[in-house]
């Protein structure tokens, strides 16, 4: 099965970057920014992203326009300080373009400011990583 990891972050705090490196650790494959063109088709893409402004960010639009016949399925992974999901923005994105949206996904709390501090914590990458697992190595 062919699985790769692409992830966008604006930020300095690092916790989009924190989740992908965990997936990277996990599925020992490199998380490479979206600014990187997939090199090969994707089955799985874990796409790691935060919300920006209520939605995803133009980057990420045009990362998923510039590889759709390479992706095969999106499993979104986010993080927010918010509380808000970017499911339904990339979901949106996906559909639009006709790739197939997975159903699964990994959410959690990230720090911004006085919210969420020290999120994601190290609870929130062991949760990932048992989630990843279970994406590629479903139960038979």
């Amino acid at each position: 099965m062919s699985i790769q990891i692409r992830y966008f972050t604006k930020s300095k705090k690092g916790n989009t970057k924190k989740l992908a490196d965990c997936l990277a650790k996990t599925l020992c494959l490199p998380a490479v920014e979206v600014s990187e063109d997939l090199s090969e088709p994707a089955e799985i893409l874990f796409l790691v992203n935060a919300m920006y402004a209520f939605t995803i960010d133009k980057e990420v639009k045009t990362f998923l326009e510039r590889n759709k016949d390479k992706i095969g399925e999106i499993v979104n992974v986010n993080s927010a300080a918010s509380g808000s999901s970017t499911y339904k923005s990339v979901k949106k994105a996906a559909d639009k373009l006709g790739i197939k949206m997975s159903e699964k996904e990994f959410h959690c709390p990230g720090s911004f400011l006085a919210m969420n501090k020290g999120r994601p914590a190290e609870e929130d990458l062991n949760h990932l990583a048992e989630f990843a697992v279970q994406v590629v190595k479903p139960a038979e």
